[in-house]
């Protein structure tokens, strides 16, 4: 598995781009054992920029307990996941694919209220568990 590919994928998904890191090291260990299938692809698209950087070339902002991508950052996800990129005949570099690709995606907002309701949800989940293994016994 790539793991810049499916920090960028994974990024590209969340509102707005931003993830804090306990959802993205949940979302990276779901897609780790999800089988071959994510593996291979992840091994393609990460082909068509072989010198993919996340940190270095400005594709992901790490900061507030979490990482950003950026919009450069969906514009080379972008290339990478077109089917006219396997036409070209070398890849180009980060920088060129930034300028084809220039997007402004509009931010949404964060749901204030995002930890709360991610705290109601680990407590119904040890409820839920808890209550299997009562009912085990």
């Amino acid at each position: 598995m790539n793991f810049q590919v499916t920090v960028l994928k994974i990024l590209v998904s969340y509102p707005d781009g931003f993830a804090v890191m306990e959802d993205l090291k949940r979302d990276m260990a779901i897609l780790a054992t999800s089988g071959r299938d994510w593996a291979d692809r992840t091994r393609r698209l990460a082909t068509r920029v072989p010198d993919l950087d996340i940190f270095s070339q400005g594709l992901v902002d790490r900061g507030s307990g979490g990482w950003k991508i950026t919009p450069k950052g969906r514009a080379v996800l972008k290339y990478m996941e077109s089917r006219a990129t396997a036409e070209l005949s070398h890849p180009p570099t980060i920088v060129e694919v930034a300028a084809v690709e220039p997007t402004m995606v509009p931010s949404l907002r964060q749901s204030t209220d995002r930890a709360k309701r991610r705290s109601e949800r680990r407590e119904r989940r040890r409820e839920s568990r808890a209550r299997a293994r009562a009912t085990a016994s």
